[in-house]
């Protein structure tokens, strides 16, 4: 939804369905699909970790670590090759870490019962 938003903005011609998952598009500042595509990525990947954190009140890098690596395996699917490009990479390990410390962040001030966990019903 977010991409879509941005292709607006960005006022592309058309809307590609492999936008979420591409990582063939040249990285240049001047290119609007690369742009609309990093931009697009985090912004996801940020609010993500806000909507974890209203959601699930624990736990967050869990969530994210599960989300990202299935993001990995449909990247993989839709594309059919397996992500080699190292700006891709970057865009996908930063946005992972804006979704946890977000997340994160989110939880342990505004449920700080959930943030500590009780140790003593683990054993």
């Amino acid at each position: 939804m977010i991409g879509s938003v941005f292709c607006g903005l960005f006022r592309l011609n058309s809307f590609d369905a492999h936008l979420p998952f591409d990582f063939k598009t040249e990285p240049s500042y001047w290119n609007p699909n690369y742009l609309v595509n990093i931009i697009s990525m985090e912004i996801t990947f940020s609010s993500s970790g806000l909507f974890f954190a209203v959601l699930l009140k624990r736990w967050v890098w869990d969530y994210a670590l599960t989300v990202t690596s299935i993001h990995l395996l449909l990247t993989w699917a839709v594309m059919e090759e397996f992500p080699l490009v190292w700006h891709w990479w970057l865009a996908l390990a930063s946005g992972l870490f804006l979704m946890i410390c977000n997340g994160e962040v989110i939880t342990y001030f505004a449920y700080p019962e959930s943030s500590s966990p009780d140790w003593d019903n683990y054993f």
